[in-house]
């Protein structure tokens, strides 16, 4: 971590103990926190006692809190640990990119199933598949409707920082996109996939930035379009001009700035994952503290407000799984995006832009090579992926076979994957997408 970023770390926990110190015990007080003409938290306090928890200071740090010690386990429990701690077969595999990166692999292991690859989002790993634990999680309903699941993480995750020349604190090793998961990422890992399985094809199912390396992908390496059986959606990602989240419209508005003061101080990743960072989240997510709401508001603040769909009791799992880091030239891209209206390669300036593209300007990604058939599934209150921004998108692929705006005014952009009623609401249409798909195609093979 760069000097500034450690700085930054300790005035946000020195600000927040600040808050605390200043609330006399047997007293009550009131903490709120506006961002522009929203009002995020408003939590009025009684007799905090330290939030109800001890925090011992020793060489190992220590959370005491009165959370499920089973929610408290997976919350230290890795993606692998996870799956082989509710009896799943777990395994877990390394694949090297053409470009020196070592990505791992987890799956839920059917040996002979249609193997199916889920890609998360940005700042998120594996684990956003399974952490809800069996009958809520993804990753689990796939496998037990008989598929081969199996999950990526790109570069610079949580499971991936590796790299056959460079360690993850060589700022060369962070020089990267999601361009480049694009192009190396997920060619690699649907290439380990097919040849472990033996099978040709595969279903595909990415979750916001997991969209984004899909188009990328069809754009850059048209060929495998023929690797996919179908692509589904969930929250797709390309246009972000009607975006509403706060924190990538202000990635737009400073991002020069923002490169020029990162570069300088030598700040190449993007809120990684380590036992410091890990612990506070855990101490102010804890569903069993005041600071609960502060917690599931912060998330809210990225993605679009929907309570309801949030099970709070499982915030500490979450905070223990993400973020899961990513570098900062690849959030300046995000920014990039909203800024032009554009989905379009990295902008470098034009001088380096006629260097690398020969053009001054980043050229577009070819949408049009996106052949596979695709499905897109969005919701009204996301505020990453906007329905005119996903609507736009559907006009340029040439192949969506269906598209489906959740039928719940609510439903945001990580009710995808964690929503409370996201088998009722979405999940069952998928799988029943997805059946449908396997029977065509069995009828195409039988007639072939």
């Amino acid at each position: 971590m760069g000097k500034m970023a450690l700085i930054l770390r300790f005035e946000q926990l020195l600000l927040f103990s600040l808050c605390l110190t200043l609330v006399p015990f047997e007293s009550n007080a009131d903490l709120s926190l506006i961002f522009g003409n929203m009002t995020l938290f408003n939590v009025n306090f009684k007799s905090p006692a330290w939030l109800g928890r001890s925090i011992p200071v020793s060489n190992n740090v220590r959370i005491d809190s009165d959370v499920d010690p089973n929610i408290l386990e997976d919350s230290h429990l890795n993606t692998y640990g996870l799956i082989k701690k509710y009896g799943y077969p777990a395994e877990n595999y390394t694949v090297v990119t053409d470009d020196g990166y070592k990505l791992t692999l987890h799956r839920i292991a059917r040996p002979g199933a249609t193997p199916v690859l889920l890609v998360h989002g940005l700042l998120d790993s594996s684990a956003t598949w399974v952490m809800m634990g069996p009958g809520k999680a993804l990753g689990y309903l796939l496998y037990e409707q008989g598929y081969d699941v199996w999950m990526a993480n790109v570069r610079g995750n949580t499971y991936s920082r590796g790299h056959i020349k460079y360690t993850h604190n060589h700022a060369k090793y962070w020089d990267f996109t999601f361009h480049e998961m694009g192009v190396h990422d997920i060619p690699s890992s649907i290439d380990f996939i097919l040849n472990k399985t033996g099978f040709p094809q595969l279903h595909y199912v990415g979750h916001s930035q997991g969209t984004v390396v899909f188009w990328i992908m069809g754009s850059e390496r048209p060929e495998y379009m023929k690797k996919i059986i179908y692509m589904q959606a969930l929250a797709p990602v390309a246009y972000l001009q009607h975006c509403k989240s706060p924190v990538v419209n202000f990635l737009a508005e400073v991002h020069s700035s923002v490169s020029f003061i990162l570069k300088l101080i030598g700040v190449h990743e993007f809120l990684p994952q380590n036992e410091f960072i890990v612990m506070f989240n855990q101490l102010i997510c804890d569903e069993t503290t005041i600071t609960k709401e502060i917690c599931s508001n912060v998330i809210f603040l990225t993605t679009g407000f929907d309570k309801s769909q949030l099970n709070e009791t499982m915030l500490p799992v979450v905070v223990g799984h993400a973020p899961a880091g990513a570098s900062t030239k690849q959030m300046q891209h995000f920014g990039q995006l909203r800024r032009s209206g554009a989905f379009r390669q990295f902008d470098y300036g034009w001088l380096r832009n006629h260097w690398r593209y020969n053009s001054i300007t980043p050229p577009e990604y070819k949408l049009e090579n996106v052949q596979a058939k695709v499905a897109l599934y969005y919701g009204e209150n996301d505020w990453l992926a906007q329905p005119s921004d996903v609507e736009a998108l559907s006009l340029h692929l040439p192949n969506v076979v269906s598209q489906h705006l959740v039928n719940y005014p609510k439903f945001n952009h990580l009710d995808f994957i964690w929503g409370v009623d996201a088998r009722e609401l979405l999940w069952d249409r998928m799988l029943s997408n997805m059946k449908s798909i396997d029977r065509e195609q069995l009828g195409d093979n039988l007639t072939a």
